[in-house]
């Protein structure tokens, strides 16, 4: 029995997008971060869910992409190939921050013995662009484009405190501030105060809110043009040190870092 037609009318952002806006594309970049994680190999039916798109169309985004190698299949499971990489190091690749960031990434988990991240601002989540891992301390495993909401962690309140107050407004309009364990920061007015303490001090600490046993300190790093563009940190087990130690003890180190990267950063096409 043949499909009904396509009849989606589009998510309300396509449906008031400009007349530039390519819903195709937004449609086919859909069905591939719809695989992640959680859900690496799925049918037809669980991808059309997923995006919000009839079967048909989702048949022939999926078909399409297979054609281009972006994803495989065999019977009624698809999944995402090695070569979507390829889309994200161009990312990488076309940003030296990532390249500058890797030594002092370096150093600074061979200094202190503890892994190291560094990650940018996208949407509600930050993003790992760089990390070199000493030990694994999350249940989950971290990897470059790796995302947590950004509310929750060292790296991201750095970089929201460094939003402009019309910029923030917008996020935590946005964002839903849900804790993700019993030390997390749950109220709007709690988090303004958190995040202007860290704009005034220069770096963020982060004392078991994003999991259970895990502390971690950023501190921004700059442009040549003084803006906020990353942050850097390093997390650690909560029985390692106390938030006294990290005070006393990691916050120069760290903060000594991401000033040595921004100076780096600085000299980039000067």
């Amino acid at each position: 029995m043949p499909e009904p037609a396509e009849t989606e009318p589009g998510t309300a952002s396509e449906r008031s997008a400009s007349p530039d806006y390519v819903q195709s594309l937004a449609r086919g970049l859909a069905v591939i971060t719809a695989f992640d994680a959680g859900h690496p190999r799925q049918t037809l039916s669980e991808v059309a869910r997923a995006t919000g798109l009839t079967r048909a169309t989702a048949r022939r985004f999926l078909h399409t992409l297979v054609e281009l190698g972006y994803v495989d299949t065999a019977g009624s499971a698809f999944w995402l190939t090695p070569r979507v990489l390829d889309l994200g190091y161009s990312y990488l690749s076309a940003m030296p921050l990532t390249d500058l960031a890797q030594p002092h990434l370096e150093r600074l988990s061979a200094r202190l013995d503890e892994s190291s991240s560094i990650a940018v601002l996208d949407g509600h989540d930050i993003v790992y662009v760089g990390r070199v891992q000493v030990r694994r301390i999350m249940s989950i495993g971290i990897t470059i484009g790796t995302r947590f909401p950004a509310f929750a962690t060292s790296m991201g309140r750095v970089l929201l405190a460094a939003l402009p107050p019309e910029d923030l407004d917008s996020y935590l309009s946005a964002t839903d501030l849900r804790v993700l364990t019993p030390h997390g920061i749950s109220d709007e007015s709690g988090l303004r105060a958190e995040l202007a303490e860290i704009a005034d001090r220069g770096w963020a600490l982060v004392d078991q809110e994003l999991e259970p046993g895990l502390r971690s300190l950023a501190a921004p790093v700059r442009d040549r043009d003084g803006r906020v563009v990353a942050a850097l940190n390093v997390s650690t087990h909560a029985a390692r040190y106390s938030t006294q130690q990290l005070r006393d003890e990691l916050v120069p180190v760290i903060v000594d870092s991401a000033r040595a990267l921004s100076a780096d950063l600085a000299t980039v096409n000067r």
